[in-house]
């Protein structure tokens, strides 16, 4: 795609990033039949190659308005467009530079700006958000429904495993996880404790920054990661890690773009790119694992169930990790069913739940009746996000795979 770049971008870190993905672009449209809200609303700017159209324009000088903003809006980011795209647009990163630019020309005003402007504050403060959400679940059956929905009940973590592995992986607590689902990174530390690795969260370390820079935050979001690359440094620098483990793939994705976040950046740029290299989600740590693991899963029986796979957009079309997940599943005992449209977003997608409630019920309406026609009893994923947006529009149980392990490691699910 040919661009003339305005002069107040051409000569930019960003204006060259943009013209270099733009010029990839050859107008195929083969990520018009995986994108989920062009199959929603049929319209050519809901759409990656449309939303595409409307950046080149912005770049190149023209005005954009408040409908330029809602299309860009409308877009999940779940990346499916790049999984399909023949050529290698990096269509994500051209997002974040015509948002940014967007709402720079266009401002925010009344309860959209006040709504984004509280999630950026709120969600990424484990404290503050940890606080709210106990503060839900104390009165849980008294919110409306819509709310409840946002609030999942309480349940304890269990037990944690005392270090004691020569094997050492530092884990991201994250912003939401360690009050919605505390269970999940204690689930992850027991089913690495039993295959020889041992799981610790460091003091310091908060959201990965994914919160803050895709609500157009993103000086705050590199200042998330600047904090985190703080608190790992010690332990990297010491070699007393061989990892950096995410058990919610939204976190992985964030983390493992450090080093291209924080390029320019001359403190940070070495270390940034250290700690996406040394990022791994939890399920290529176990799988590579693979022996220990089925020798421990041999210690109690494994009888078969049938289980829905979600697999996060995060997961599949972000870190690119397709089948991993499933195969640790399948050796635990669990027959997964087809899950028809499995690459389509089930409607979470980070905040966008909340500020598109109206895409995201039916996106998520939609990922259920394909998850559960197989006849599954449970439905597993691997992000917390995905996890809490799913449970909230049915009765199946929707846990965190890792859970599931875990609980067939202790011979606890049947």
């Amino acid at each position: 795609m040919q661009t003339q770049l305005a002069d107040f971008i051409r000569d930019t870190p960003e204006g060259r990033e943009a013209e270099e993905i733009l010029r990839k672009c050859v107008h195929c449209g083969f990520c018009t039949a995986t994108c989920p809200t062009y199959q929603l609303l049929g319209d050519e700017l809901d759409g990656p190659r449309g939303r595409i159209y409307l950046i080149k324009q912005v770049l190149e000088g023209a005005e954009p308005t408040e409908k330029t903003r809602l299309h860009l809006d409308r877009c999940l980011t779940c990346r499916a467009c790049e999984t399909t795209c023949p050529s290698g647009v990096h269509y994500s990163r051209l997002l974040d530079i015509g948002r940014h630019v967007v709402e720079a020309r266009v401002p925010r005003k009344g309860a959209d700006a006040l709504i984004r402007r509280a999630l950026r504050t709120l969600v990424p403060r484990p404290g503050l958000f940890g606080a709210a959400m106990k503060a839900g679940q104390s009165v849980r059956g008294l919110l409306p429904k819509t709310l409840q929905a946002k609030v999942p009940e309480a349940r304890a973590a269990g037990m944690w495993p005392a270090p004691r592995h020569a094997r050492r992986v530092i884990a991201l607590a994250g912003c939401v996880q360690p009050s919605m689902a505390p269970s999940i990174n204690a689930a992850a530390a027991r089913v690495l404790d039993a295959v020889g690795i041992s799981m610790v969260e460091a003091d310091g370390a908060g959201c990965c920054g994914a919160v803050r820079f895709h609500l157009n935050d993103q000086a705050g979001g590199c200042e998330d990661a600047r904090r985190n690359i703080d608190a790992w440094w010690p332990a990297i620098e010491a070699g007393s890690v061989e990892a950096i483990v995410m058990t919610a793939s939204g976190c992985g994705v964030q983390v493992k773009d450090y080093g291209h976040m924080l390029q320019h950046d001359p403190a940070y740029a070495e270390k940034a790119k250290r700690v996406a290299a040394l990022t791994l989600d939890i399920g290529e740590v176990v799988a590579a694992e693979a022996v220990s693991l089925e020798a421990a899963l041999a210690a109690h029986a494994q009888p078969r169930e049938k289980l829905a796979w979600h697999a996060p957009c995060t997961l599949q079309h972000g870190l690119r990790i397709r089948g991993t997940v499933e195969a640790l599943l399948t050796v635990a005992g669990f027959d997964l069913t087809p899950v028809r449209d499995a690459h389509l977003c089930c409607g979470s997608a980070g905040t966008y739940s909340m500020l598109q409630p109206e895409l995201s019920g039916r996106l998520r309406a939609n990922k259920l009746d394909c998850l559960l026609e197989g006849g599954a009893g449970s439905i597993a994923s691997a992000n917390i996000g995905c996890i809490t947006h799913l449970q909230a529009g049915t009765q199946t149980p929707v846990r965190h795979w890792v859970e599931l392990l875990d609980a067939r490691l202790r011979g606890m699910y049947a």
